[in-house]
């Protein structure tokens, strides 16, 4: 067993540098200071009191600076896993109540235990079924639903909390003139400062210094301000050990958003920590040790009164532009956290919830990429609509139905694509050995009597048929005239049972009709299965060829010294 390898922090720390240390630290409080007032504004998000968003940012990210392979990867509580939480936990619970926040811990534990027995078995790879587009289309879904959300606290009215924008803005229609406006005031004024800082520099800590006006101007004028819904108590202290309620009813309920905050946390993780990866050479992302990271994070953290965490694209963002160069910036952020819960609750007692609105609002607004869906359109049209599918679905069906919607559409893509790949006639470049797409080469000499082309996939169950019927529609304008068939393999890396019957059923097909039928470019791999599945029975090892060139040249001359030599190779590796 390879320790350093399971536990990465057992690589870095024996050869922590003291160079490290000044980044690390300015990066550890830089991202602390972010993480407090966000940890509190996403609990609200999650339908949880406030002080299970700071649990949340503890446990969680000592465990991945311990586990974790990206060092500058920053965990906690995050705005899009809080939605989700809330839709998922608000139809078992009252948001809020006691069995609320147990269902929300006890969905931790669930999530935990399902992302790391997938990295334990390895199972990273299915998060490649969600293609870019649907992820893109998905996250500006949730966006503008998280923002939407956000709108109850921020103009100070009690619209319907949901994951479907046509019942937010039916409600927020009707609701409107029951906004306050003390409040109001005071979130817009938040978003303007905070996006005027960031205007300014980046690194300036803007959720700091509203939540600090915030807290100032309504601790000073609270008489004038009492109808502006603030924070109030939060308990100090820290989380008490307890094991979540093992209720199998309930786990089997929570399995459809366990699922989608499992895929939608690790493919977070992922797309940042691949990100960060490139801009270093001091390590490299394990995808299955992060499912593991998170897994044990999740896991420990619902030991300990957190609810699902997964890594955030802002703070992450900020440590390492902050300086951090190992997980000790995570460490530190911790231990900042652990001094707030002890000694400084009481401070955030006056702080509106409409600053914590507007933290949140302005954040989650770089999150729509229109960017992409503009590119899309320019680039690959089927992409685009799939990442509008996905957007829309999530909008209107909510966010679970969105990720499935997502998920579903990448895998009827996927299976379109694959089982009608691209297949070319070729033609030969004069002057030269070579052959080229007829399509793209005007050029190139076509041979009435012979037709080569190119099949550029695996050749299996899924497009067996398809290839059959672009051969045979190739064939068919060629009438009377054609007499040799060269099928240019280089591109085929896989063949199943399904497609060398096919094959070996259209070989005899053209054999009976006088057409010679030839194999050229094929992989060793290919070349097993077909030789295995009796291909030699009805197509002789001579026509065989390394390129197609040397097929067409055989066919015409009848002998070729190279060729020879190929197919007596072939015949001694098959003996």
């Amino acid at each position: 067993m390879n320790l350093k390898k399971n536990i990465p922090i057992l690589d870095w720390l024996p050869n922590y540098k003291k160079s490290f240390l000044k980044g690390d630290v300015i990066a550890g409080i830089t991202v602390a200071i972010i993480l407090i007032p966000q940890g509190i504004a996403y609990a609200l998000i999650a339908g949880l009191p406030p002080i299970y968003g700071l649990y949340t940012a503890l446990l969680p990210q000592i465990i991945y600076a311990v586990f974790g392979t990206a060092r500058q990867v920053a965990i906690g509580p995050v705005a899009m896993d809080s939605l989700i939480v809330a839709t998922g936990v608000s139809t078992l619970a009252l948001a809020g109540s006691e069995s609320y926040v147990a269902i929300a811990i006890l969905l931790a534990l669930v999530v935990g235990v399902i992302q790391f027995l997938m990295g334990v078995l390895r199972l990273g790879f299915i998060v490649n079924f969600l293609s870019k587009p649907v992820i893109t289309g998905f996250t500006s879904g949730v966006a503008l639903i998280i923002g939407l959300n956000q709108l109850s606290n921020l103009l100070g009215a009690s619209f319907i909390k949901s994951d479907q924008i046509h019942i937010l803005l039916k409600d927020v229609f009707y609701k409107l003139p029951l906004i306050n406006l003390n409040t109001t005031y005071i979130g817009l004024v938040a978003c303007a400062i905070i996006i005027i800082l960031k205007k300014i520099n980046p690194k300036i800590p803007n959720a700091l210094i509203v939540v600090a006006l915030g807290i100032l101007i309504l601790k000073w004028f609270n008489e004038k301000l009492i109808d502006v819904a603030i924070v109030k108590d939060i308990p100090s202290g820290l989380p008490s050990f307890s094991m979540p309620e093992l209720d199998i009813g309930q786990i089997k309920e929570l399995m459809p958003i366990a699922i989608t905050l499992v895929l939608v946390g690790y493919l977070e993780t992922i797309s940042i920590g691949k990100t960060l990866e490139a801009k270093q050479d001091e390590y490299r992302i394990d995808a299955n040790q992060e499912l593991i990271a998170l897994g044990l994070g999740n896991i420990f953290g619902s030991l300990f009164k957190s609810y699902p965490a997964t890594s955030s694209f802002s703070r992450s963002a900020i440590n390492e532009d902050a300086g951090a160069n190992t997980g000790m910036a995570a460490i530190i952020s911790a231990v900042l956290v652990v001094i707030t819960l002890l000694f400084l609750t009481p401070i955030f007692y006056y702080l509106p919830k409409t600053v914590l609105a507007a933290i949140i609002i302005v954040s989650i607004v770089k999150l729509v990429n229109i960017k992409e869906a503009k590119f899309l359109w320019k680039a690959n049209n089927l992409d685009f609509w799939l990442l509008i599918a996905t957007f829309f679905s999530t909008l209107f069906l909510g966010v679970e139905y969105g990720i499935l919607t997502g998920v579903g559409l990448s895998l009827i893509v996927l299976i379109f694509r694959t089982s009608r790949p691209y297949v070319t006639e070729l033609g030969k470049v004069p002057n030269s050995n070579f052959y080229r797409n007829v399509n793209r080469f005007d050029e190139v000499i076509v041979e009435e009597d012979i037709l080569v082309f190119r099949f550029d996939a695996q050749l299996f169950y899924a497009n067996a048929n398809y290839f059959r019927d672009q051969l045979d529609e190739m064939v068919s304008k060629r009438k009377h005239h054609l007499k040799l068939i060269v099928l240019d393999a280089e591109s085929i890396n896989r063949l199943d049972s399904t497609g060398v019957e096919m094959l070996k059923e259209r070989i005899k097909y053209y054999h009976k009709r006088d057409i010679q039928f030839y194999l050229a470019g094929v992989k060793g791999p290919v070349r097993d299965a077909m030789f295995r599945a009796g291909v030699l029975e009805i197509i002789d090892i001579n026509h065989f060829f390394m390129r197609a060139n040397g097929a067409v040249t055989y066919y015409k001359t009848g002998d070729n010294e190279h060729q020879k030599k190929y197919a007596q190779y072939i015949h001694q590796v098959y003996e």
